[in-house]
């Protein structure tokens, strides 16, 4: 006798506690990195206007935002620096000043909690006259000489105290410039979090309105990858890999899954993506309007990370992610 007995995956699902029992994805408070932007001045406090709830802090707040976060469960942040129009120049010389405001930020938080896992961006743009990521020579950006200008950045941000440096500029050789200026500097402790497909996206707008440190000329599309392309990143993972990085990391995110899948299918090393600002501004102006939930939008979005297989997140949203966990 033959019986027409039906699969039914639906029994999985019948209950709360069911679904959570077979919940094959999960996000935690230790997945997520908090990126800060810091400022110049006192009691400053000041929101960024394109990104509602995220805001750019003088030192002293940003002392007070750094142990809030760590009580909050956060053990990572990204820093930073919007730095005066004043102190820019074309060799980024602002970006070595061991009482500038960066370095000055990264002993902040070191000396507010001093196990908080401070990451630096290395690039020129936020010091730089040009507002470019490297060097620039009659309208072009000169890859080579940009290198011992991020090698010079990193080593002083390790001075200061960074334990993570992420290179977001996008030269070629950038990573292994940086691994061998740290560790003749004697940092071989110090990581390297490359950003390894940092893609030139239409989502970073509100991230350059943060920062003031949009290009003066042009666009960073010689340098940042073309958003058509999907070989090309696993080409420059396979890259930062060999010249040493420890972790990398796909930018945007969520109109580039498909490569934090790949990358998470092929690299030994953890995956990290970048919830960018846009991303973030889009659910925070939905939500705004009243045409969709945004605590329900933004624990999807950063289950679609996970699910896609990032090891760890860069969002805005981390905070307040934190702060529902603790609540929950």
């Amino acid at each position: 006798m033959s019986y027409n007995i039906p699969i039914r995956p639906r029994r999985n699902r019948v209950n709360s506690s069911m679904r959570k029992l077979v919940q094959e994805n999960h996000v935690c408070v230790d997945d997520l990195i908090m990126p800060l932007f810091v400022i110049e001045g006192q009691k400053h406090k000041i929101e960024v206007a394109s990104m509602p709830g995220v805001y750019r802090f003088s030192l002293d707040k940003l002392a007070d935002e750094i142990s809030e976060l760590w009580d909050l469960g956060i053990k990572a942040v990204a820093l930073f620096p919007a730095i005066d129009e004043s102190l820019k120049d074309s060799l980024a010389r602002e970006s070595l000043n061991p009482e500038g405001l960066f370095q000055m930020a990264i002993k902040t938080v070191k000396n507010t909690c001093p196990d908080m896992l401070t990451i630096c961006d290395v690039a020129m743009d936020p010091y730089s006259s040009d507002g470019h990521d490297g060097f620039v020579e009659e309208g072009q950006i000169i890859n080579d000489k940009t290198l011992a200008i991020l090698g010079d950045m990193a080593v002083a941000q390790a001075q200061a105290g960074a334990d993570i440096i992420a290179p977001s500029d996008m030269m070629d050789g950038r990573v292994a410039v940086i691994r061998q200026a740290l560790d003749q500097a004697g940092f071989t402790n110090v990581g390297i979090l490359a950003y390894t497909a940092k893609y030139a996206s239409a989502f970073y707008g509100p991230f350059r309105d943060a920062l003031d440190s949009a290009p003066k000329d042009g666009d960073k599309k010689t340098y940042q990858m073309n958003p058509a392309n999907s070989r090309e990143a696993m080409r420059e993972a396979q890259l930062d890999t060999e010249e040493g990085a420890d972790m990398i990391m796909v930018k945007p995110g969520l109109a580039y899954l498909d490569i934090v899948r790949s990358f998470a299918e092929t690299s030994d090393l953890p995956v990290a993506v970048y919830n960018v600002s846009g991303e973030y501004a889009m659910l925070r102006a939905a939500a705004e309007k009243g045409w969709l939930d945004y605590r329900s939008t933004v624990c999807e979005t950063l289950m679609a990370f996970k699910r896609a297989g990032a090891d760890i997140i860069l969002s805005y949203h981390a905070k307040e992610f934190a702060l529902w966990q603790k609540k929950a």
